[in-house]
């Protein structure tokens, strides 16, 4: 029972970062035709096609995908907890879950991109990719923290930033610290 939980909780997690990471290249206006973009598009697009016709897509965010990985975090609530009943408690922790995915899906598209700046040097569709997504929040730091010695501090910084974001929202959930 306790490898269907894993198994259960781990594909709907990705699922809901992919879904999230489909909404964030959507919103920092990634090439439609990178390939990254596309699998998104594929993976995602049978489950949000039908929201899409009832919840009108509003710029720069796609509601209808946020509504869906919403609805996957109350879901995935109950699973996590290995609870049988359903609680109206839920739909707050599925919005904690839901912004603690993207904090999550922050801090490794952040480190990728730092880990791959050091060890590939050839421009190719994943940097590209990464770039797009981290660039409007590393150049905002970077108008505070210059490059210190032709090293860029931006993505330490927002890493910093999103421990402390991270442990400042557990002081408001009690006993919610399985990420």
């Amino acid at each position: 029972m306790l490898a269907l939980f894993f198994l259960l909780t781990t594909v709907i997690t990705l699922y809901i970062k992919i879904l999230l990471l489909y909404i964030w290249m959507q919103w920092t206006g990634c090439d439609f035709y990178n390939p990254f973009l596309q699998r998104a598009i594929k993976i995602t697009y049978p489950m949000i096609r039908p929201f899409q016709r009832v919840l009108s897509v509003f710029r720069p965010i796609d509601i209808a995908t946020l509504a869906i990985a919403y609805i996957l975090s109350v879901l995935l609530v109950p699973i996590i907890l290995r609870l049988l009943r359903f609680e109206p408690v839920f739909f707050y922790f599925g919005l904690v879950l839901l912004i603690k995915s993207v904090g999550s899906l922050i801090f490794w598209i952040v480190i990728s991109r730092a880990i791959i700046s050091w060890v590939h040097r050839e421009a190719n569709s994943l940097d590209y990719v990464l770039f797009q997504l981290t660039e409007p929040m590393m150049i905002r730091i970077r108008r505070f923290i210059p490059l210190i010695g032709g090293i860029d501090c931006s993505p330490m910084l927002i890493i910093l930033i999103l421990y402390m974001l991270y442990f400042i929202g557990l002081e408001y959930v009690p006993g919610w610290t399985f990420f």
